[in-house]
Order: structure tokens, then C-alpha cells, then sequence
């Protein structure tokens, strides 16, 4: 008896995720399709013109618009931003430094240096607890 191998698919939103592009920015055949493993793994191997266009000049999603301005995603919503931005968009946050961003930044520095010494503390016990 021979098993039936099935390709798992996703929903246009999860593979849009996983690209990390905006799903309402994409072409119409990829929103209302599903998309296979292999032609996900495929889009991120070779990227058609379309999605290396998105990449680059957006719109992109709040996670991608938060690591490219440096803040976490619950900092952008503070700051009044809930909608996708173009690179363009971006760099120009970048270059008015709003006070929010600012603080924003300085927060996400401060949760990154606590995360680090938090992480540094439990490798010395885990290494104190080996000894």
C-alpha cells in the first residue's frame, strides 16, 4: 500500500507573514490562493520582480516598520502608527527623529540590555549548577 504524500499549504496571510510583506500589497492571484511549501520556498529562493519590489519599497507590515525603525511593535502603536508604511515613509520618520521614536528607541535599547543581562545571569547558574 503506497502512502499518499499531500503538500501542506498555508493561507495567503501566513505566507505573506513568512515573506515578510503586507498581504493587502501583493498581487491579486497570491491573496486569494494558497500557497504550498514549495512554492514558498521557492519565492524565497528566487523572488519574482513583484515581491522584490515590495521588499524594497513597500508597503511593509508593522514587524518589518518596527525593526527598520528600531522599535517593538507595541512602540509603533504608541506612536500613533497602525498602518503600513513605504521605505520612503520610514526614512522619513528617521529623519524627524519624532520625540516618540526617540523614546520608543531608547525603551526597546533599554528591554534589549535587560534581556541580554538576564540571559548572561542564567548561563553563569546553569554553569554554577554543572559545577
Amino acid at each position: 500500500m503506497k502512502s499518499h504524500q499531500t503538500a501542506q499549504t498555508m493561507k495567503p496571510a501566513t505566507a505573506a507573514k513568512k515573506l515578510g510583506v503586507y498581504l493587502p500589497a501583493t498581487p491579486a492571484d497570491f491573496q486569494e490562493g494558497v500557497v504550498s511549501r514549495t512554492e514558498l520556498d521557492q519565492l524565497q529562493a528566487d523572488p519574482p520582480e513583484w515581491l522584490r519590489e515590495l521588499r524594497r519599497n513597500g508597503p511593509h507590515p508593522r514587524p518589518v516598520v518596527a525593526a527598520k525603525l528600531g522599535v517593538s511593535i507595541s512602540g509603533l502603536a504608541r506612536g500613533g502608527i497602525t498602518d503600513a508604511l513605504t521605505t520612503e515613509q520610514i526614512e522619513a520618520l528617521k529623519e524627524e527623529r519624532p520625540e516618540w521614536l526617540e523614546k520608543e528607541r531608547a525603551t526597546q535599547a533599554e528591554a534589549r540590555k535587560e534581556s541580554a543581562r538576564l540571559k548572561k545571569r542564567d548561563a553563569e547558574r546553569a554553569e554554577q549548577d554543572r559545577a
